[in-house]
């Protein structure tokens, strides 16, 4: 038997914002950041589990805060009963009624359970000596039901309906894990697609993208029209009529707006409308999606917790659902919304880039792949090109696809010299000048 030893808790920021790496219409000037957590024990094999969740700079301190207000919860207690029942470790977190309050089941708090939830996830996967996505695709239709908290959920799927659908799945399982080893994941990039880039650079990112095999992009909108249109006229020039462009408005538009605006861009014939308004809107981001269709909304990044993801799903407010790794309490609410997607026939497509974002959620659509939906058509994950070399065990994307990763865990371990470099404010990467 094992004990948690200690939690501890890493403000690591990237100054990203020196070159606009990130921005959007929302966000003109981020530092992709992580509050970073390490869950030590007593053994001696050197194992430890990393989990993070991805801010943009200033408040990543109020995050570390939170997820160290987790630790009572953690330290002295017993690995193997945390790790054998991930389903009650879940839900003792995320219900602790004293912390609950401050949510519930939203906001800075549930992000740090997701984080906490993920570095459990991660020791679990190490010790397996596996990475999470074989680790949890291999479990049995009946252990990843008991992962997943159906609170809030029943009116939409039951216990008994995500069973079958997990048993549906089943008997293809090593046959898919096999094909995902041969052909990879399909990836889109974001790369190109900064708001703060230039034309030229633009242009040329974009035409990059088609040479590295990419049959998808994604341009950030929303600032000003007319320069939105030009950028997806240069965008659809670089890239040829056979390469998707999705478009990506950070929440910034009203319902009207949002109809109005994508009316005038529908012209360049976009994969999908990302975020046109408050992620919390259901009812709007249902409007949006009636009056623009056949084009497609796609949202979820900023979505606070598995009931949001039930409503757009039963509104038929969205086309795409795209999780996040870090947004909602980790690995086991993601396992409930690919649950939901799967129940309502809607594909995955997960954000990602930021800081170790690829690394975390390429495990969450290569599981749903094998065990849940057995589905990749119509599904990408996201891809940028940014902060890959800070990780252990980083992304490998070839020809427009992720290739699964073969090391145990969840690819969620930072190098420590980044960590040291690019602590905020004293790391060797921030100056005076820096501190905000």
């Amino acid at each position: 038997m094992s004990t948690i030893t200690s939690v501890s808790t890493h403000d690591v920021r990237f100054p990203t914002s020196r070159v606009l790496d990130g921005s959007d219409a929302m966000n003109p000037d981020p530092d992709y950041s992580a509050a970073y957590v390490v869950l030590a024990t007593d053994v001696g094999d050197g194992l430890q589990g990393h989990g993070f969740t991805f801010t943009i700079g200033r408040g990543n301190d109020v995050q570390v805060a939170a997820i160290g207000a987790l630790a009572p919860q953690l330290v002295g207690r017993r690995v193997e009963t945390l790790l054998d029942d991930m389903g009650t470790t879940w839900r003792r977190l995320v219900h602790d009624s004293q912390l609950r309050w401050l949510g519930p089941e939203k906001g800075v708090l549930h992000m740090a359970i997701g984080a906490v939830v993920n570095a459990l996830w991660d020791l679990k996967a190490k010790r397996a000596g596996m990475p999470l996505w074989q680790l949890i695709s291999r479990m049995s239709p009946e252990e990843i039901v008991e992962l997943v908290d159906f609170r809030y959920l029943t009116d939409a799927l039951t216990p008994a309906q995500a069973l079958e659908l997990l048993r549906r799945a089943e008997p293809g399982r090593r046959q898919r894990e096999e094909r995902l080893r041969k052909v990879g994941y399909p990836a889109y990039t974001t790369t190109p697609g900064w708001l703060g880039y230039d034309d030229a650079k633009l242009d040329r990112l974009s035409r990059e993208a088609v040479a590295d095999g990419f049959g998808l992009i994604k341009l950030k909108v929303g600032a000003d029209l007319d320069a939105d249109i030009r950028r997806m006229s240069l965008a659809r020039r670089a890239v040829g009529p056979d390469v998707g462009i999705a478009v990506d408005a950070n929440q910034r538009w009203d319902v009207d707006d949002a109809v109005a605006w994508v009316q005038a861009l529908a012209r360049f014939d976009p994969w999908w409308v990302e975020e046109p308004t408050s992620p919390d809107d259901v009812l709007g981001h249902a409007a949006i999606a009636r009056r623009i269709a056949p084009l497609r909304v796609a949202t979820g990044e900023h979505v606070a917790n598995r009931v949001v993801f039930k409503q757009l799903l039963q509104a038929n407010a969205l086309s795409f659902v795209q999780i996040d790794a870090t947004r909602v309490a980790g690995v086991n609410e993601n396992l409930a919304v690919l649950l939901l997607a799967a129940k309502f026939d809607r594909p995955v497509c997960p954000h990602a880039g930021g800081v170790g974002l690829c690394e975390l959620v390429q495990h969450l659509s290569m599981l749903d792949y094998v065990a849940v939906s057995g589905r990749m058509d119509d599904r990408v994950i996201e891809y940028v090109d940014h902060l890959h070399e800070h990780f252990v065990t980083p992304v490998v994307v070839h020809r427009g696809r992720y290739l699964p990763p073969t090391a145990p865990g969840s690819g969620a371990t930072m190098r420590q010299e980044s960590i040291d470099r690019y602590t905020y404010p004293d790391g060797e990467a921030w100056g005076k000048a820096d501190v905000r």
